[in-house]
């Protein structure tokens, strides 16, 4: 791996996440529960990890017992210029299904398309693309 990865940390919903991000984006989803990793300070059918790799990649857990689960601010996950406009508008639109959308995807006065939202799990999304010349 040469770039960072997203890790997150879900408050008991990382396999509802993590399948909608596989709904989303596309990708591999590999799911392991705490019973399969052994672990014993959550409920056996908790994430312990899980993996989306695809054109987005994503991975988390559930959080354990006492830990913290993600909350973030001033933080956005980029996706500008990841993949063709019509998919970028896809993505952004599946995004915002039952999340809130803070800023519509669309041509911004400086003469490029982005927009951000904040998914249903909590992820904020900043999505673009530059125009065709």
């Amino acid at each position: 791996m040469t770039a960072p990865q997203i890790y997150v940390i879900f408050p008991g919903t990382a396999r509802e996440a993590l399948r909608f991000y596989a709904d989303v984006f596309g990708g591999e989803l590999s799911l392991f529960s705490y019973q399969e990793f052994n672990r014993d300070d959550g409920p056996a059918d908790a994430i312990a990890h899980g993996v989306l790799s695809g054109a987005v990649a994503v991975a988390g857990a559930d959080a354990a017992a006492g830990q913290a689960s993600v909350r973030s601010e001033g933080l956005m996950l980029s996706l500008l210029g990841t993949s063709e406009p019509a998919v970028l508008h896809g993505w952004f639109d599946m995004l915002s299904d039952g999340g809130r959308v803070v800023d519509p995807l669309g041509v911004k006065s400086w003469g490029a398309a982005d927009g951000q939202v904040i998914d249903r799990y909590g992820l904020h999304w900043l999505i673009g693309y530059e125009l065709a010349p």
